[in-house]
């Protein structure tokens, strides 16, 4: 197949684009063309892929964005098997003229316009009722395909669940340290920004050096200015996430502080999972999903679950992790086991493939296979954007 991947949103490196699917896509032997913001975000993707560039799409400014979408989808469209986009505003770009079309469903856009801080408040609410009027006009017109099971009862249809996992190492590789705890992804006032910064002061008399690794809002960028020029955390911006994974090895824990937002309820943390994989105790705010993960499983607690909105808490389950190695070690265990058996990314790679292909095959024909020798990507240069802001 010949695959043209789209998104206006998000970052051209996002794991679950490019890491994931783009990688399961070409390993299968199928080629891509990848349309995305790379110029502003400062990236070039792999020599593998065919890469278009096209304006981000963010905050209020998002219609320069969707006419270049537009233009630039209407060109290649044609010439691929399979259009699979990633961001609801494309549903406003798409051209007539276009293969089989797959919307990959990131996230409950709805419920995430009540935390989105470029959307006025008296809108948000309607605006929600319109998205929810274009997710049926989309099920009426193409296939989709859903990161959470959660948001099956979304849809008056039943769509396939492609889940948020991750590449699941034998062994960590290495062992929880004590002086460092980490955050991984993006960084708004839901996803618990106030909280880090409260946290990493409070971690800081007992020389335990908050990393938060991850791209911000524009609202909260200078608080955390502010808390790294203190020294009460480590302000990495925006890292690639195989890169991101490895920084993350050796933390005393892994954070996830989210607020308890109708987005966050049945959504499965992708970082918390991260983290487990790579042998760190967790500590999370207590989400139905969370909870579930870290305390719930029949293998045995992977971390601790704190109140919403209480850095102290957090500071406290931390500083027990650091006082007690016999439980940090057993902790981190436990979350290896989990996301080894559960949640290894390369088991949902095989679905979601087949899953295109046979779309493919009832549109078009047969898919012909013609594997390709696994290669190590070579990654070119890449700007000054990949670890600032």
């Amino acid at each position: 197949m010949h695959v043209l991947v789209a998104t206006v949103v998000h970052h051209p490196e996002d794991a679950r684009i490019l890491h994931r699917q783009i990688r399961a896509l070409l390993d299968a032997g199928h080629s891509v063309t990848y349309v995305a913001p790379f110029r502003e975000c400062g990236v070039t993707p792999w020599d593998a892929v065919r890469s278009v560039d096209v304006p981000r799409a963010a905050g209020r400014e998002r219609l320069a964005s969707l006419r270049a979408a537009r233009q630039v989808l209407a060109e290649h469209a044609p010439g691929a098997d399979l259009l699979l986009f990633h961001d609801p505003e494309l549903m406003l770009a798409l051209p007539e003229n276009r293969p089989l079309t797959v919307w990959d469903v990131h996230e409950d856009t709805p419920s995430a316009l009540l935390t989105k801080p470029w959307v006025p408040g008296p809108l948000r609410r309607p605006l929600g009722g319109v998205v929810r009027m274009f997710e049926r006009r989309a099920e009426r017109h193409m296939r989709l395909l859903l990161a959470e099971e959660g948001y099956r009862n979304r849809f008056r249809l039943d769509h396939p669940v492609v889940p948020n996992t991750t590449n699941v190492p034998e062994q960590p590789a290495r062992e929880p340290g004590e002086d460092r705890v980490v955050y991984l992804g993006h960084v708004s006032v839901a996803r618990g920004a106030h909280e880090l910064v409260d946290l990493g002061r409070l971690l800081q008399p007992y020389g335990i050096r908050l990393e938060v690794i991850g791209g911000a809002d524009p609202s909260v960028r200078p608080l955390l200015r502010e808390a790294s020029q203190d020294g009460a955390l480590h302000w990495y911006g925006y890292v690639p996430n195989d890169r991101a994974l490895r920084m993350c090895a050796g933390a005393l824990a892994g954070v996830s502080l989210l607020h308890d937002e109708p987005n966050y309820r049945h959504s499965m943390p992708t970082k918390i999972v991260e983290y487990m994989a790579h042998g760190l105790p967790v500590v999370t705010t207590a989400g139905p999903v969370a909870t579930s993960l870290v305390n719930g499983r029949p293998e045995g607690p992977a971390g601790s679950v704190v109140p919403f909105g209480d850095a102290f808490a957090a500071s406290q389950a931390i500083l027990r992790l650091r006082r007690e190695p016999r439980r940090r070690a057993e902790y981190a265990r436990t979350g290896h086991r989990i996301a080894q058996t559960s949640f290894h990314w390369p088991v949902q790679a095989r679905t979601f493939v087949k899953r295109l292909e046979s779309w493919v095959d009832e549109a078009t024909g047969p898919v012909v296979h013609v594997p390709r020798p696994r290669r190590r990507a070579r990654r070119a240069p890449a700007g000054p954007a990949l670890a600032s802001e």
